[in-house]
């Protein structure tokens, strides 16, 4: 697919249907070989928006390149204070790996996010690239959060919790775990067809996930897919990496 043409698609539709974006959460793969000219692509793309853009990186990034162009080499937001909330970004990347690890750094540093949104008594989203769940695609599975056990004893320690948003499986997954909103997020490119047990890439259109964050911790969240566009995609592809 062509990824900047079908990017511009999901802005536009974005600029059309939401009438007031606060910020946009970009949770990885922005670029599929970590190159400064696909993130200065997107930095200008990303300017369409009236807001903030974060961005966290994913297994196809360079983040010392991602932070040299979007963030002007400054290190990447990893905290954003919204009102009543607090969005905490994680890198789940590992360099040269397709899966995703936090390891005892971010883990440590999660930890004490968490106790400092509990003092602020504010409600936290977290984003990541890496799915810390099982989607129910064989292969993708393998490639999930591998520290993912004790991530969640951190979160299931703090209430203040109530939602984690992830991307790299390229398609829309909504799960509960008690009382957090676990959400996957369709790809603004190829989307991967759900339920596989090898790879597999479907025709379903590319889309956005909108987030409306309530004051009470409340989420509520949809898809909104790109219409009357004609995507090309190559349906027999065995792989993407």
């Amino acid at each position: 697919m062509d990824t900047d043409f079908s990017l511009q698609q999901v802005l536009k539709l974005i600029e059309k249907e939401q009438t007031a974006v606060h910020m946009v959460l970009a949770t990885g793969d922005m670029a599929d070989n970590g190159s400064e000219n696909a993130y200065r692509r997107l930095r200008d793309y990303c300017k369409q928006l009236p807001a903030p853009a974060f961005c966290v990186p994913g297994n196809h990034d360079n983040r010392l390149a991602m932070e040299a162009v979007i963030n002007d080499g400054k290190p990447l937001v990893d905290v954003i204070d919204a009102g009543f909330w607090q969005i905490l970004l994680l890198d789940s990347q590992v360099p040269g790996e397709v899966g995703g690890h936090l390891g005892v750094q971010q883990l440590t540093k999660l930890k004490r996010q968490l106790e400092r949104a509990q003092q602020a008594d504010k409600h936290v989203l977290i984003g990541l690239h890496h799915q810390p769940v099982p989607v129910g695609c064989a292969w993708l599975d393998e490639q999930m959060v591998a520290d993912a056990d004790q991530f969640f004893s951190l979160i299931e320690a703090n209430p203040q919790v109530r939602g984690i948003i992830w991307g790299h499986v390229h398609q829309q997954q909504d799960f509960l775990r008690g009382d957090i909103k676990l959400m996957a997020s369709p790809s603004s490119c190829v989307q991967f067809a759900p339920g596989s047990e090898r790879f597999r890439a479907e025709d379903t259109a590319p889309g956005y996930r909108w987030l409306e964050l309530y004051a009470d911790g409340k989420i509520e969240t949809g898809v909104s897919r790109v219409s009357g566009v004609s995507f090309t995609v190559d349906l027999d592809s065995k792989g993407y990496l």
